[in-house]
């Protein structure tokens, strides 16, 4: 299967992107990894594409304050291996190299999978963990969400009508580990952990496990306890769904497995 006709525009700079934008049916198009495979199964068919590929203040990994900065074209590849990111947030170095395949890697980009929201993909979560704040920029002007308000479901995300993600903002610093359980290398991750610790806060950020990454408080609580308080803790934060291979208890039990394990590369008792 082929995908339905569209027009196609590439714009050189944001204000040109914008003003396509306002087209009633356009996508925005930027490592192509999810949209394009979407075109082809007809379960996307815009009008329009618009091709921010050729905007290059979007190609940027910066170090702003306390903050990493990694704006909209920069790619799993390149996450994976900026000196600045492994430095600051190292997350989503070791994330990157979970994700599909090298060649994927090499086109898809970050804010890319933060924009499609897919719950079973890594960045997401990394962001959740990370507290990140997004960037998002339209006619109107920018605005700046936190990564709490930005995932509204399941593929659904706050971005509006002629809205690009521009970039996503990470805090530096702190610890973190970074682990998921898959059928096979580059699969989608039947579980995932993303669990980040600074100044004293603990952020555990399960992925597989719902409409969209969530933030296990509870189990975070507890693991100030012991490791096994906060695995009988985790049934608070999480109700699975099952899937083609798993049932929703199998899914908890494993997302229990990833908290030790995390939590144990932390020496926490």
């Amino acid at each position: 299967m082929k995908a339905a006709s569209f027009a196609y525009a590439r714009p050189g700079t944001l204000e040109e992107a914008f003003g396509l934008l306002q087209s009633a049916d356009a996508r925005v198009l930027a490592g192509g990894q999810s949209l394009i495979p979407s075109l082809n199964m007809r379960l996307a068919s815009p009008q329009l594409l618009v091709d921010i590929g050729g905007i290059a203040s979007l190609d940027c990994i910066e170090l702003q304050g306390q903050s990493i900065r990694i704006g909209a074209l920069v790619t799993h590849a390149q996450v994976e291996s900026a000196a600045e990111v492994r430095k600051h947030v190292p997350m989503l170095a070791d994330a990157a190299t979970h994700i599909a395949h090298p060649a994927i890697r090499n086109r898809g980009t970050l804010d890319g999978s933060l924009a499609l929201a897919d719950p079973a993909a890594e960045y997401p979560a990394c962001a959740l963990a990370l507290d990140a704040t997004l960037i998002i920029r339209g006619r109107a002007g920018e605005r700046k969400v936190p990564v709490a308000s930005f995932f509204k479901g399941l593929f659904e995300t706050d971005l509006k009508s002629g809205e690009v993600l521009v970039a996503a903002e990470f805090p530096a610093g702190g610890d973190s580990v970074f682990l998921e359980l898959a059928r096979r290398q580059g699969d989608y991750a039947s579980v995932g952990l993303a669990a980040h610790r600074r100044d004293g806060a603990l952020r555990l950020a399960f992925f597989g496990v719902g409409d969209r990454p969530i933030l296990a408080t509870h189990a975070a609580a507890e693991a100030k306890t012991s490791i096994g308080a906060a695995q009988q803790a985790l049934a608070k934060d999480l109700d699975p769904p099952a899937d083609l291979y798993h049932s929703g208890a199998t899914k908890l039990h494993l997302a229990r497995v990833l908290l030790a394990r995390a939590l144990a590369q932390w020496n926490m008792k």
